[in-house]
């Protein structure tokens, strides 16, 4: 799916420019630039979490390389949902310019405003609902109720004198949700009559033939569980599934249980989402999960994050007996939620690691305890179907699905040409009705490593790979800086290798002579020295031990 880098040409009066700068070709950092008439405007700013190959990462940004220089001609973010993949790089953009507004849901808001808090951030923002028009710079915008795995999920109609835009955010077709709010298809109806010019829609299902499952279906296979469940009852899901929370707690309350929450970012959520409405608690349901030790274990339920396998989410740390709560025999956990690309391996590690601790573990491929927040095949076809757009691209989803999404919408008529297959940084421009690549942009990762920020590069990430995956050597040799013989060493040290260092004996004779032969031929320089030891032992190295470690050298003149 790579593409030739290639500078856009100058955007022409009266189009419109469409740039995806994440969610393409991954599930996360969602977020798409929209340029009109010299302005900007951005819909979604999320974050990408880390795989195992990127060792120490937090989380992983869009570049914003796309927009620097372009700060002042943002005219605001369009958030669709309160999602991570969504809503969790706004931080780091409004600490480059603060002022930029952000437009969202009333609870996407509120999820994004207690982030901001905990960066110091004051946001300027602008609460919209479905059906609602705003002028935004030279974007109309309207904004159309769509159902997804959190409340208050928005798809937004973006008008320009170039054409009508719709983008989807994250959504599917529930047609018995929880909240009673519906996937508005009576507006992708009128937004159809009116004419899409440019549909841009969530792909991360199209592979999945038929329909999403109901979420109500959970209900009452948790409830089962929960009921059945002879101790305690543990459940990891997503910080942010309110529907699913409040299942949880429907069923804990219908079989005398009380439930806690554990994870910082389940509590703050919750906290919101109990405040503004969407979640109903009964009164004396909750406990402070330090309290909720002193009730009998038939008695409680913890609701946790956790659910993807993150090493220091609270779920892991229960699996490794690092965590205040130790799960044992007779326990349940229950996890609550999909696995993200990537990362099915640390879920069935923490999976292995809870039922050698003697837990009942119940998920999705054992019973029916999750359904997806996406619209699979049959939904996206509806769209089509009702919508008729021009063009389509798809995004949110990696390649297969974004190929998939391509193939529904060909499917239902719209011309080969007229779908567009794309990745980050490719410049497509919108002018009556036609779309057209012009460019593509030279677009990279973004690392959030601690308190750093786009510090860590990707050799960064290599070399730790090699420390983990490889060792380290390190090779202290002093030499005389007039005539390059050597006074001392070569001192080898390792970590990482099964060997005792007495292994290196045999190869120190041979940086000796290497480096003998260097000063015989009049080398003196430091670095060129350094790298006689480097080939000299990494040599060595390959053909006596099968390793490729890290190998340090230092050459000290004396």
């Amino acid at each position: 799916m790579s593409a030739t880098v290639s500078a856009p040409e100058p955007l022409a009066p009266g189009t419109l420019r469409v740039t995806p700068v994440g969610g393409l070709g991954e599930v996360g950092r969602n977020m798409t630039v929209f340029e009109f008439d010299g302005k900007l405007l951005i819909v979604d700013c999320g974050v990408l979490f880390p795989e195992e190959h990127q060792p120490g990462v937090d989380l992983i940004l869009p570049d914003f390389e796309a927009i620097r220089g372009r700060l002042d001609d943002i005219v605001g973010v369009v958030l669709t949902h309160g999602h991570e993949d969504h809503i969790g790089a706004v931080p780091y953009l409004l600490k480059r310019k603060g002022d930029i507004p952000l437009i969202g849901s009333q609870l996407t808001l509120a999820l994004v405003e207690a982030k901001l808090k905990e960066h110091r951030v004051k946001p300027y923002t602008l609460t919209v609902k479905e059906g609602q028009r705003e002028q935004v710079g030279p974007f109309d915008l309207e904004f159309v109720a769509v159902n997804h795995s959190i409340p208050d999920a928005l798809a937004v109609a973006i008008r320009t004198p170039a054409g009508l835009v719709l983008a989807t955010g994250d959504f599917k077709m529930d047609q018995l949700p929880l909240d009673g709010r519906l996937t508005d298809l009576r507006a992708f109806a009128r937004l159809g009559e009116e004419g899409v010019d440019l549909f841009l829609v969530d792909s991360t299902n199209a592979d999945v033939p038929g329909f999403t499952p109901l979420e109500r279906a959970i209900g009452p296979v948790l409830d089962q569980v929960i009921g059945k469940a002879p101790r305690r009852v543990i459940v990891a899901s997503f910080s942010s599934h309110v529907h699913r929370v409040q299942q949880v707690i429907d069923a804990a309350a219908t079989h005398g249980r009380r439930v806690a929450f554990l994870g910082r970012s389940m509590v703050r959520n919750m906290t919101i989402a109990e405040q503004l409405g969407y979640l109903n608690v009964p009164d004396g349901v909750l406990i402070d999960y330090k309290k909720a030790k002193d009730l009998p274990d038939d008695r409680i339920v913890y609701m946790s994050t956790g659910s993807q396998g993150e090493p220091m989410a609270v779920l892991s740390r229960m699996a490794n007996l690092d965590h205040a709560i130790e799960p044992g025999e007779g326990d349940t956990v229950i996890l609550a939620s999909s696995l993200i690309p990537g990362n099915e391996n640390a879920v069935y590690r923490v999976i292995d690691g809870l039922t050698k601790l003697g837990a009942n573990v119940v998920h999705k491929a054992n019973a029916k305890v999750h359904v997806s927040g996406h619209a699979a095949a049959g939904e996206l076809l509806y769209c089509y179907n009702i919508l008729q757009p021009k063009n389509v691209l798809p995004v949110h989803g990696e390649y297969r699905h974004l190929m998939a999404n391509a193939k529904l919408a060909q499917d239902s008529g719209i011309p080969a040409q007229n779908t567009i297959i794309a990745e980050n940084g490719t410049v497509i421009d919108l002018k009556d009705g036609a779309t057209r690549v012009v460019g593509q942009l030279d677009l990279g990762f973004v690392y959030v490593d601690g308190s750093s920020v786009g510090e860590i590069t990707d050799a960064d990430l290599k070399d730790r790979r090699i420390l983990g995956e490889e060792g380290f050597i390190s090779v202290i040799v002093v030499v005389d800086a007039a005539t390059g013989r050597i006074i001392t060493g070569p001192e080898i040290h390792a970590r990482g290798f099964a060997e005792d260092d007495a292994v290196f004996d045999s190869v120190k004779p041979k940086i000796a002579q290497a480096l003998t032969e260097a000063a015989q031929s009049g080398v003196r320089d430091q670095h060129a020295l350094q790298q006689v030891v480097r080939r000299t032992i990494g040599r060595w190295v390959n053909q006596s031990l099968r390793r490729r470690p890290m190998i340090v050298p230092m050459v000290i003149e004396a």
